[in-house]
C-alpha cells in the first residue's frame, strides 16, 4: 500500500485530538490530508456520558506540477517619498444622553410573592434537570415537592427528586457530584428567572439519609463532648453539612458549636458549655 493509499480511523478527546492522533500514525502534515469526522464527540456533563470523536483520515493524492523557472527581474527600487505627518485631531468629548445612562440602572425587586416565585423556579428547575439528564445520558425521573417550612424563616423551598436505577454516578465521593449539578442548576435557572434560585436537587434521597445520619452524628459526639468534659472536632464538611450539625444541636443546653478552618478544611467542633 502506497503512502496516497493510506486511510485510517483515529480517535480523540475531541475532534481536532483524533486529527493529530491520525496524523501522528500517518506521519503526514494536515495540508497532506482529506479529513472526514465521523462522530463530533462528546464532553458530556461533569464527565459523565462522554464519548470520544471518531475521524477517517486518508492521504490525499497530489497532482504533478511543472516546474517552471523564474524569469530573471530587476528589483524595483521603491521612489522615497517625503512622510507627511499627520495632522492631529483633537478628541472630542462625549457625553452619554442621560436617557441612556439610566439603562444601567438595577432592575427593581421582584413583586412576585413566595408562591409564585417557587412555582416560577419550579417548572424552569424540572426543565433544565431533566434536559441536563438528557445531556448525561441518565435514564431517570425527575419529581418535585416542597419542604417543611423552615423553623427559622417559615419559608419553603423546592426539592428536585430524581429516581432511577444505578444513579450512584449523580451522587458522587461524599456527594460532590450531586452537589456540582445542583450548583450548575441553580445558576442557569437563576439566569432564566432573573431572580436567585434556592432549589436543592436530591438523589434516591441521599440527602435526607445524610441528614439523619449527620443529626445521629451530632447528638452521639454531644454526649461524648459531656462525658468527657472537653471539646470534638468533626471531619471537614461542606457548609450544608456543617449547617445540619449546627442545627441538631442548637438547643442543646450543654454543648455549642462553631465552625474552624479554612477552605475544604474547615469543620465543626462541639464544645462544653
Amino acid at each position: 500500500m502506497t503512502k496516497n493509499a493510506q486511510e485510517i480511523e483515529a480517535r480523540g478527546q475531541n475532534v481536532e485530538q483524533a486529527i493529530k492522533s491520525g496524523l501522528a500514525r500517518l506521519g503526514l502534515q494536515r495540508d497532506d490530508v482529506v479529513v472526514e469526522v465521523i462522530d463530533e464527540g462528546s464532553r458530556g456533563l461533569l464527565g459523565i456520558g462522554s464519548r470520544d470523536a471518531v475521524v477517517r483520515i486518508r492521504a490525499a493524492i497530489a497532482a504533478p506540477v511543472e516546474s517552471i523557472s523564474q524569469p530573471d527581474v530587476q528589483p524595483v527600487v521603491p521612489e522615497k517619498i517625503a512622510e507627511k505627518m499627520p495632522t492631529p485631531v483633537k478628541a472630542a468629548n462625549v457625553v452619554e444622553p442621560a436617557a441612556k445612562m439610566e439603562t444601567a440602572v438595577s432592575p427593581p425587586p421582584s413583586t412576585q410573592t413566595d408562591e409564585e416565585q417557587l412555582a416560577a423556579e419550579r417548572d424552569q428547575a424540572l426543565e433544565t434537570v431533566k434536559t441536563l439528564l438528557d445531556k448525561m445520558h441518565v435514564d431517570a425521573t425527575v419529581s418535585v415537592s416542597l419542604s417543611e417550612p423552615d423553623d427559622v424563616t417559615g419559608r419553603r423551598i423546592n426539592i428536585i427528586e430524581i429516581n432511577g436505577d444505578d444513579l450512584g454516578v449523580l451522587i458522587g465521593p461524599r456527594g460532590e457530584t450531586l452537589g456540582s449539578i445542583q450548583y450548575i442548576s441553580r445558576l442557569m435557572v437563576g439566569h432564566k428567572i432573573h431572580d436567585r434560585a434556592n432549589f436543592v436537587i436530591d438523589v434516591e434521597s441521599y440527602r435526607r439519609r445524610r441528614e439523619q445520619a449527620l443529626t445521629r452524628l451530632a447528638e452521639r459526639m454531644a454526649q461524648k463532648v459531656i462525658k468527657r468534659g472537653s471539646a470534638v472536632a468533626l471531619e471537614p464538611m461542606p457548609p450544608n453539612e456543617r449547617r445540619i450539625i449546627h442545627m441538631a444541636l442548637r438547643e442543646n443546653e450543654q454543648v455549642y458549636t462553631q465552625s474552624v478552618g479554612e477552605g475544604d478544611r474547615r469543620k465543626v467542633r462541639i464544645l462544653p458549655k
